[in-house]
């Protein structure tokens, strides 16, 4: 190990969601470790670009620049929305913990208090998730989807301004911004709307190699077995499809006595879909059988899905 720290430098993103979720956070570090925390605020292109996500190349918009910092020594550990750091292992750095999950759903932010279902022929609801823009098509093929970038109060300006009838985000980060009570008109149940591998959740991301005492046991307490399992479940699958943020695909896992997962791929369209569930039964619920159960449904439902023509129902091969 090496030697004790003083401080622990957390790295994060800018906005006002990602510092929110990452103080929580580098509290909850510094308390487990006993020492000072840092925040080091780190602008991404992500951030910066009002193009659509799609067309940036994916995920990695977000989690690039913070993981050069984290590469360069400018923190000791950074703090992603797991739903946006690639599937793809970086060389030299390894997710230190995945806390407790939030909740994975979707909201519905309409005017008048209006669901999903309710909203008018020709209605405009906006998205910057082309899995969001799918199933938006998918259940209601009469709305206009269109597409938007922008932090949280950006979107949401957009109904209350009167341009949008509505938007859907993540329940996690407005309930991390304290303001789901607030803005949300309907949740949207997993069952039918599955969202983004890993939606809810967040990675710390540390370097490979020794660490520090402190951080390494405040990593640990804050670790959450059942969402590292579910999440590698879901992000498992996104990995076998070769699949990055412009491939439309929800996923959810849950564990009970088994490991369980359900997996949609949709045409961007949302004229099709394909969905495959597969349970395996752990050999205990250990950390390591209950990850080893996770990869190996994740791969019977990624091939199920391959096999099931996904590949040419949407943008796949794309991994990001």
């Amino acid at each position: 190990m090496s030697s004790k720290k003083s401080v622990i430098r957390v790295g994060t993103r800018g906005s006002a969601l990602a510092m929110a979720q990452t103080t929580a956070i580098a509290n909850r570090l510094g308390a487990a470790a006993g020492v000072e925390i840092e925040i080091i605020p780190i602008t991404t292109h992500g951030d910066t670009s009002r193009d659509s996500l799609a067309s940036l190349g994916g995920t990695g918009v977000f989690a690039s620049a913070l993981r050069e910092a984290l590469l360069a020594d400018e923190c000791d550990v950074i703090v992603h929305s797991l739903k946006d750091l690639p599937t793809i292992a970086q060389p030299g750095l390894r997710i230190g913990a995945t806390p407790k999950r939030a909740d994975a759903r979707d909201v519905v932010c309409a005017r008048d208090q209006l669901t999903l279902d309710s909203l008018p022929d020709g209605a405009r609801v906006g998205t910057g998730s082309p899995r969001r823009a799918a199933q938006l098509r998918a259940r209601r093929p009469e709305l206009e989807v269109v597409d938007i970038r922008g932090n949280v109060d950006t979107r949401l300006a957009f109904v209350t301004d009167g341009e949008l009838d509505a938007v859907i985000l993540a329940a996690a980060g407005l309930g991390r911004l304290g303001r789901l009570d607030a803005v949300a008109t309907e949740y949207l149940e997993l069952s039918e709307w599955p969202t983004a591998p890993g939606q809810g959740s967040l990675a710390l991301e540390v370097r490979d190699g020794s660490l520090d005492r402190q951080l390494a046991g405040a990593l640990n307490a804050i670790n959450h077995v059942t969402t590292q399992v579910t999440t590698l479940a879901e992000r498992h699958v996104l990995a076998m499809l070769e699949a990055g943020c412009a491939a439309p695909i929800g996923a959810t896992a849950v564990i009970d006595d088994l490991v369980f997962l359900t997996a949609t791929v949709y045409s961007p369209d949302g004229t099709a879909q394909i969905t495959s569930s597969h349970a395996a039964t752990p050999e205990s619920h250990s950390p390591n059988h209950l990850m080893d159960a996770a990869e190996e449904i994740a791969e019977r439902v990624a091939a199920e899905l391959l096999a099931g023509g996904a590949a040419k129902l949407a943008p796949l091969g794309a991994t990001s």
